[in-house]
């Protein structure tokens, strides 16, 4: 009995602990259906972080390139594509990094913040971060 109410807890407190983290799969919406599009997952290397693009849920869309993109992105899937890189972690937010969105090929600095343990604001901007744009993901479960 005590060690099933010890595993219970552990796994209460693991699940709380990683929700309080920008690291996990995250789903993004398209602006214009409002449905969700892909599943990103945001993954640490060497203290920094990035994502991929992990799922993609129109099956005609899951064999498209990033026609639009440039240099080493060009024509590569978008399905497994890192489209968040470099993003070092900044009090409560990670920035310093970029964004690529792949619907236009564009390069954007970046910065994400955990605004609920399941909302996270993921905002593109171009100079300064007030011309930009700001997303949510909600996590996906």
């Amino acid at each position: 009995m005590k060690k099933s109410l010890f595993t219970f807890v552990l796994l209460i407190i693991s699940f709380s602990m990683s929700s309080q983290t920008i690291f996990g799969k995250w789903n993004s919406k398209n602006d214009e259906t409002g449905k969700v599009d892909s599943v990103v997952e945001i993954y640490e290397k060497d203290g920094k972080a990035f994502a991929k693009i992990i799922d993609i849920k129109n099956p005609d869309r899951k064999t498209a390139v990033c026609s639009l993109c440039e240099g080493e992105n060009k024509d590569k899937p978008i399905l497994g594509l890192n489209i968040l890189s470099g993003l070092e972690k900044d009090g409560d937010e990670w920035s310093g990094g970029t964004i690529l969105d792949p619907r236009n090929g564009k390069v954007y600095k970046s910065y994400v913040e955990l605004v609920k343990p399941n909302k996270l604001k993921v905002r593109g901007y171009i100079g300064l971060s007030l011309f930009g744009k700001t997303t949510y993901w909600e996590r996906a479960i």
